[in-house]
């Protein structure tokens, strides 16, 4: 029987959608239930894979979990030394969607006033002067903040409500961001001199922080093959602005069971110094845990990575498989963990293997 609370995600493409249509539910008029509406929204992400790897070489890994993002209202933070496309990512993110997209590179010297916008003042034909809002590249269906950690936190702090509330408050008057809105950020691990390290209140407004790593041997090949033949590929887009909110609305009825968000809590919890379920380990090594906006962020990314494979509610997998990027800059270690090489990371992998899936409970007999 067919939901007709389930949001179906409009396709680009009116002839593709109907042919889409037409052969999930063999007749155009007919509505189409869950299960058809969550085959065409993972047709929908893998032509969006499938149009990145025409510029991307391999990140798997990465480009699932910025789709994921995009698709429950998340911000990114992508953490990797130069070179590794992470800006040539990004832009062909934004090239695939039918949005807006503006790129900010940060440097010492930018004021929040350049990112946020700033007001004028005019002057009309009587002579009647007024300010006038001129907005800032913040207006954007994706902003893409480049080397985020190299302006000072005056500016970096311009971004808390933009992204958490996404408004923004210039003056006496609140403007309103155009939706959808995701900021992706991008910063290089290596090089610390003269950069501005995220606050941790800051670092919480990113649902992933994504190190991006070195390619293997034969991807390096193909990037090097692809890239040095002088000739650039040429992408198409998949999904307009409007049926992102629809695909966000749609991973927002995935559901997830009590088991699952059992585990998502159990997990963390456990990356808490202080609560009483902390492996002795996580007691010594980490000096704070995690807060309710990383479970929150596990479930959600959850429900992404269930819709995108067609399934209709969260597995423990699921958790597990993002548990790294929303988790590694949500916990501190402290000074013995350098000591003995273990860092968030580390922790992370070991909580993964040490607490247990909650098992369902055993349905008594009735006598």
């Amino acid at each position: 029987m067919a939901d007709p609370s389930v949001p179906t995600p409009p396709p680009m493409n009116p002839a593709a959608g109907n042919a889409a249509s037409n052969a999930s539910s063999g007749d155009a008029s007919k509505p189409r239930n869950l299960a058809d509406v969550l085959r065409e929204f993972s047709e929908h992400q893998q032509k969006m894979r499938d149009e990145l790897a025409k510029v991307i070489v391999g990140q798997t890994d990465t480009i699932e979990q910025l789709l994921a993002a995009i698709f429950t209202r998340g911000h990114c933070l992508l953490e990797g030394v130069p070179g590794l496309a992470k800006t040539l990512m990004v832009s062909t993110l934004a090239n695939i969607l039918d949005v807006s997209f503006k790129r900010v590179q940060f440097t010492p010297d930018l004021m929040p006033s350049d990112i946020t916008g700033t007001q004028v003042m005019e002057e009309d034909e009587t002579g009647r002067r007024s300010f006038r809002f001129v907005e800032g590249p913040i207006f954007a269906n994706i902003l893409l903040a480049d080397e985020i950690n190299r302006t000072p936190p005056k500016t970096q702090a311009a971004l808390l409500e933009a992204m958490q509330e996404r408004q923004v408050s210039v003056g006496r008057e609140t403007h309103a961001l155009p939706e959808p809105f995701f900021t992706i950020a991008t910063q290089n691990p290596v090089e610390q001199e003269g950069t501005y390290p995220l606050p941790e209140a800051q670092l919480d407004r990113f649902m992933f922080n994504i190190k991006i790593d070195y390619p293997s041997a034969e991807e390096e090949e193909k990037i090097l093959m692809a890239t040095t033949r002088g000739e650039s590929a040429t992408v198409n887009k998949i999904l307009s602005a409007r049926a992102i909110l629809n695909c966000q609305k749609l991973v927002s009825s995935i559901a997830a069971g009590p088991l699952v968000i059992r585990y998502a809590a159990q997990l963390v919890r456990a990356t808490r110094p202080s609560d009483e379920s902390a492996p002795k380990y996580v007691q010594e090594l980490v000096d704070w845990g995690a807060g309710p906006r990383a479970g929150q962020n596990l479930i959600a990314g959850g429900k992404a990575i269930a819709a995108m494979n067609g399934r209709f509610s969260v597995e423990p997998g699921d958790i597990q498989k993002i548990a790294l990027p929303v988790l590694r800059h949500r916990i501190a270690t402290n000074f013995q963990a350098q000591a003995e090489g273990m860092n968030t990371d580390s922790v992370i992998q070991r909580l993964l293997s040490d607490i247990p899936i909650p098992e369902p409970a055993k349905m008594e007999r009735s006598k």
